[in-house]
């Protein structure tokens, strides 16, 4: 019998995992083993004790949990000390007992992403060759990245404004946020921080501006020595690089374990989703039909008349990591995958792909910047605030540049969606009321990120002149 496609594969544990994640919610309850955990922990006894009044007690939902436990414990162990406390009161054995292929699969792929952006982007540019050629490669990435971005937000804005998702909104239905302020950076920041002052530690970090930064450089500056031992670190990367798609291949081999074990635990940790969808669904909707109007028009149309390729027949190529990417919420996770489907399955040069698919995990962040644009435009319409033009205008910049901004890591938006709410006024705390549909919509924005990423590879090849399989006039001769 033979086995099936890979994405047949993914798509069957994708719905498996999300049929495994309703039959299974999440319950919440204090037992003796969480106040064995909490004492573990280190939470003081007064607290615990003031806890024991909940012992025994199951609760249907984490919000419920959260409003039970706040009025248990004062405000400041409440900000303390809350999440420890959830995760010891946590009662969810069947999940629990599958989860752990999902952290093993998302470790072993973050494992890659450090090595292989370092080993692709020294390869990609001593490949390159030539600093005329890096500058207009470089040149044509960016301008790409810059103009997807534009069109995204442009699609968010124009959308958010016909259907006003805010109005009327309830203000009640709020999560409290912690640390966005405290993780929030500067452009100066962003830009000056680009150059790290220790390399291993931006390894450490995952800093991946600092490492695409240096990688870059330090490939540029490697054309620029005596031919001998030019040709033995060109050699050396580029077989690093091989060793590393080697791995990524073995890696890939356990994505639907991997993707069960996340999705499952993903839905079974959603609060109440019939009354999550009552009250934002039309947020919701408007966020990821925006999306769908991106990726399934926008993109598209670049695809086909700038890139002068097929845009179905590379969305079929880019089935594996467009799943994976999905269920992860992570582009950087996504991206050993993204680089292998752009190369192996639509015929990309290794020369463009390691040069652009790092950068674009990092720096191109369409369905984020489209969010934020939505995201920031609907708490103004919740707290019934008639941002300008000129306000509106400020938010599109913003959210282009915030994007940039955004690691490569889920719910990182969120982060940046404080930034764009001090540049127009608006209060941070209305970050809260997006929250509870923060982790699925990153699930739909992750996606379109990866799927820009590959079609903007695809365009630069082309304009390159690469010979690709799923170029137009390979259809007109089948035909």
């Amino acid at each position: 019998m033979k086995t099936p496609a890979l994405h047949w594969q993914i798509l069957f544990a994708l719905i498996i995992a999300i049929i495994y994640g309703i039959i299974f919610p999440t319950r919440y309850e204090l037992r003796e083993s969480s106040f064995d955990m909490l004492s573990k922990k280190g939470l003081p006894e007064q607290v615990q004790n003031e806890l024991k009044s909940l012992k025994g007690e199951e609760f249907q939902s984490q919000l419920s949990f959260e409003e039970a436990v706040s009025q248990e414990i004062s405000s400041s162990a409440f900000k303390a000390h809350y999440r420890t406390i959830e995760k010891a009161s946590y009662k969810n054995a069947p999940v629990s007992y599958i989860s752990w292929m999902g952290d093993m699969f998302l470790r072993a792929l973050k494992m890659l992403i450090i090595p292989l952006i370092l080993s692709s982007l020294i390869s990609g540019v001593t490949n390159i060759g030539t600093g005329k050629n890096l500058g207009r490669l470089g040149l044509k990435t960016v301008g790409y990245y810059v103009l997807t971005s534009t069109f995204a937000i442009l699609t968010g804005l124009i959308l958010v404004n016909i259907f006003q998702p805010g109005a009327g909104a309830d203000l009640n239905f709020s999560r409290e946020v912690e640390g966005l302020v405290e993780k929030q950076k500067s452009l100066r920041d962003i830009i000056v921080e680009i150059i790290p002052t220790n390399i291993f530690k931006a390894f450490e970090a995952s800093d991946m501006l600092s490492i695409i930064f240096f990688a870059m450089l330090f490939g540029f500056f490697v054309t620029r020595i005596d031919e001998k031992p030019r040709k033995f670190l060109t050699d050396a990367f580029n077989a690093l690089f091989d060793v590393m798609m080697k791995i990524t291949m073995f890696v890939i081999r356990f994505t639907p374990v991997g993707i069960f074990g996340i999705v499952a635990k993903v839905v079974a940790d959603q609060d109440d989703l019939i009354n999550l969808m009552s009250r934002m669904g039309l947020y919701m909707g408007t966020v990821v039909l925006a999306l769908a109007i991106h990726a399934f028009v926008t993109l598209p149309i670049i695809l086909r008349f700038v890139g002068k390729s097929r845009p179905l027949r590379h969305f079929r190529n880019m089935s594996t990591p467009l799943i994976t990417a999905f269920s992860t919420s992570s582009s950087g996770a996504t991206l050993p995958l993204t680089m292998n489907a752009v190369e192996k399955n639509s015929g990309v040069s290794n020369k463009i792909t390691s040069f652009t698919l790092p950068l674009g995990a990092t720096i191109n962040m369409d369905g984020t910047a489209l969010y934020e644009c939505v995201a920031a435009l609907f708490i103004a319409q919740a707290y019934g605030v008639d941002l300008t033009i000129i306000q509106q205008f400020t938010v599109v910049v913003t959210a282009l540049l915030a994007s940039i901004g955004a690691a490569a890591i889920p719910m990182a938006g969120l982060v940046m969606i404080t930034v764009i709410l001090t540049a127009v006024g608006l209060p941070l705390e209305g970050v809260g009321l997006i929250l509870a549909v923060d982790r699925i919509l990153d699930m739909f924005r992750t996606a379109t990120n990866v799927w820009s990423d590959s079609c903007g590879a695809v365009t630069i090849a082309s304009s390159e002149g690469e010979d690709l399989p799923v170029d137009l006039d390979k259809a007109s001769e089948k035909s």
